[in-house]
């Protein structure tokens, strides 16, 4: 039994230690660019500029936040002193490799954060060793392939989140060894093709996220290996059309996301092998018609906004089919024109004419030939005819429709492919000149690859008969000109790729020819000069890259045609100042991208014509030295990012509008901390974000960071009397600040102590 003595020690004792976040620093040792929570098990080394894992941290450490430093590199065995450790978050930390065996030891780590790095590649045993894993997070990397077998002793994980890579392709078996994974997330990447066997060995798998991809048709045959998928999340692909011969069989799919694509029509069994089906979302598609569906018993919600609703005739069958089947529908009515804005649920099948025979209504006419030129090929659901043979030194695969000649050394663009062709991949051959109607009998093709082929002319004719083309590509060519006579052929055309030629000039009599164009990529051309005019056929766009070019000027209402705008890089060319009257009629502008141009200052109002919309501005590497203090007047809450690192500011103003800001990038400028300074002190302080900004003069204060270095500003005028105003009176009992009760007990038991020879 403890004496007298042994009690009082252990009444005294927390009166004794140190006090904060390090109290337990005296029994476990913690680095010195660290804060350790030692009760909790919790260390964070956040944003040090640490190049390598410290050393020295507590064994029994079980979360390690690492978050913000510059690894680059994690090499084998880095933690295997930290066996404990169940969280690992090394987000942002320019993690390029991964090397075999880094995580070796870590057999209890349950979540593993790798997110906003550099990674390309995985290598086939860089994450052995994590047998207990439940999450992992790699998106925001710059991935473009998985390795078979690269999750292979990942057994335990449940969700795997690779969005916002560069993935294209998914082999046979990619996803090996993930049999508890529930939700794999795929998203924002540039998936064009899944193999068969992509999605072989999940099991558990209930979700899956593939929108804002490339895929150009659905991939069936792929999905349905996931047999038990609950939800799948297709959105903002580039389909066109869907059917049964698409292959969809998912017995226990309860929610399907179509949205926002190029949906033109739909087949009445598209998903009849998904018979539990509850929600359908086809919002944002091209969608005037769409039959009765078949199969998906459960169907209770059926999502059409943002479809081109014809409500003509035709449209009975599927009024009729909504009440019988009580499915519940949103989306209007875009005509007839005495139809138009009604909403489809308020409609009954008698509210829609149907002229007798012979004396159709000329909107019925019209709607009835739309509906026929709309089917890729014929009427919707119509089986592919025979497939073409497939040219002599080509490889055409009937199940993705994907037919390739890639690097075959032809000097002619071949022909007799299949007819049902949707991908076609000429890359690196040699042939200068694409010939009139180079591409009989394609009307079905989705996506035309002609990259590195040294073209340097495209025919009139070109691409006659390419109506269902969405993505055209030309990088890495010698064309110096684009005709509207080579384009005409392709309406529908909506991503077109012009890097890496011999542009001087904008191509702005093609973009006539182009109604639907929705991206156009130039970066890395020769264009001088934006003027008026430029972009008259432009009026669909809504990302604009000319990254890279020589532009030292852009005329006044040069971008105004394009008033659907919504990215604008102009990074990488010669201008001397923010097209500020360029701006003017781009309301729906949210990415402005200005880096590494000799911008040397910035004037008031430099962005007010869209600041009401902008969410991103770039300004890094831009030779910045003045920034009046009226540069960012205008922009608003709207405003999420702002990048002014690396460029030679040594003041910068306080930016009190900016209050809604999630990242601030000041790092990699000299600024000098005296009190011309302190306006923009004050306001980072109250700032809950790390924006990088460090003093380099005044040698004193070189390195303090800026937001933190208050004592660099004590001396300024007002500020010891604004620091005293701030400051509250101590709070009784507070940690610190003993109270009088706290104070009695210490010095009894103290005096107790005396008593016993201590």
């Amino acid at each position: 039994m403890a004496g007298p003595q042994s009690l009082s020690l252990v009444l005294l004792l927390p009166l004794l230690l140190p006090l904060g976040p390090n109290r337990c620093a005296v029994a476990q040792r913690c680095p010195q660019a660290c804060v350790c929570d030692n009760p909790r098990r919790h260390v964070a080394c956040r944003h040090q500029n640490l190049t390598e894992v410290p050393t020295a941290i507590p064994e029994l450490t079980q979360r390690l936040d690492l978050q913000g430093n510059m690894l680059k590199e994690i090499p084998p065995a880095a933690f295997r002193d930290l066996p404990h450790l169940t969280h690992l978050d090394l987000r942002r930390c320019q993690v390029e490799l991964v090397a075999e065996g880094a995580f070796r030891g870590l057999g209890r780590l349950l979540l593993l954060n790798l997110a906003s790095n550099r990674l390309r590649a995985l290598p086939q045993e860089a994450l052995d060793g994590l047998g207990s894993l439940q999450r992992l997070e790699l998106a925001g990397n710059l991935l473009e392939e998985l390795r078979p077998g690269t999750f292979g002793a990942l057994g335990a994980v449940t969700t795997l989140n690779l969005a916002h890579n560069a993935l294209v392709y998914l082999p046979a078996m990619a996803f090996q060894g993930l049999v508890r994974a529930r939700w794999l997330q795929l998203s924002h990447n540039a998936l064009s093709v899944l193999a068969p066997e992509a999605l072989a060995g999940l099991p558990a798998l209930r979700r899956l996220s593939l929108h804002h991809n490339e895929l150009q048709a659905l991939p069936g045959a792929a999905l349905s290996q996931a047999r038990g998928l609950a939800r799948l999340e297709l959105g903002h692909n580039p389909f066109t059309y869907t059917g049964e011969e698409d292959g969809l069989a998912l017995p226990g799919l309860r929610e399907l996301r179509l949205d926002h694509g190029a949906l033109q029509a739909l087949d009445a069994r598209a998903f009849a092998r998904c018979p539990r089906l509850h929600t359908l979302d086809l919002r944002g598609n091209q969608l005037d018609a769409l039959p009765p569906l078949q199969g998906p018993g459960q169907l209770r919600r059926l999502r059409l906004q943002g479809n081109p609703l014809w409500c003509g005739c035709r449209a009975r069958p599927l009024l009729e089919w909504l009440a019988r089947a009580r499915v519940r529908s949103d989306g209007a009515c875009w005509g007839p024109r005495r139809l138009r804005g009604e909403a489809l649920d308020a409609l009954r099948p008698s509210d829609l004419r149907c002229p007798r025979p012979g004396a159709e209504e000329e909107e019925e006419a019209e709607e009835l030939k739309a509906a026929r030129a709309r089917a890729p090929g014929g009427a919707p659901g119509e089986e592919a005819g025979a497939a073409g043979p497939c040219p002599r030194t080509c490889v055409c695969v009937p199940e993705s429709r994907h037919s390739s000649c890639e690097g075959r050394g032809l000097q002619a663009v071949p022909r007799g492919f299949p007819n049902d062709t949707q991908l076609l991949d000429l890359r690196r051959n040699r042939f200068p000149v694409v010939p009139q109607a180079a591409f009989p009998g394609l009307g079905r093709l989705l996506s035309l690859h002609l990259q590195h082929c040294g073209l340097t002319e495209l025919e009139a004719g070109a691409l006659a008969g390419l109506d269902s083309l969405i993505y055209l590509y030309l990088s890495d060519n010698r064309l110096s000109g684009l005709s509207a006579a080579a384009l005409e052929g392709a309406p529908r055309l909506g991503y077109l790729y012009l890097e890496r030629n011999r542009f001087v000039r904008m191509p702005g009599a093609a973009l006539l020819a182009l109604p639907s164009l929705f991206s156009l990529h130039l970066q890395d051309n020769a264009l001088d000069h934006l003027a008026p005019g430029d972009l008259a056929g432009g009026r669909a766009l809504r990302w604009l890259y000319l990254s890279g070019n020589r532009l030292a000027r852009v005329s006044p209402g040069a971008l105004g045609p394009a008033r659907e705008l919504e990215k604008l890089h102009l990074d990488r060319n010669q201008l001397g100042e923010v097209p500020t009257e360029a701006l003017e009629g781009l309301p729906a502008l949210l990415e402005l991208q200005l880096s590494g141009n000799p911008l040397g200052a910035l004037r008031d109002g430099a962005f007010r014509p869209v600041g009401r919309s902008l969410q991103h501005l770039f300004l890094n590497s831009s030779g910045l030295e003045q920034i009046s203090p009226g540069a960012f007047s205008g922009l608003g809450p709207r405003l999420r990012s702002l990048h002014l690192q690396k460029n030679q500011l040594q003041t910068l103003p306080a930016l009190p509008g900016l209050g809604e800001l999630e990242l601030v990038d000041l790092s990699g400028n000299p600024f000098h901390c005296d009190c011309q300074l302190l306006p923009l002190h004050r306001w980072l302080a109250g700032l809950n974000l790390r924006v990088g900004a460090t003093c380099a003069t005044p040698p004193s204060a070189r390195g303090q960071r800026v937001k933190a270095a208050a004592a660099v500003f004590e001396a300024c005028p007002g500020q010891a009397a604004r620091k005293a105003k701030r400051t509250p009176a101590p709070r009784p009992g507070a940690w610190g600040t003993p109270t009088k009760g706290r104070r009695q007990r210490a010095n009894k038991e103290y005096k107790g102590l005396e008593g016993h020879g201590l």
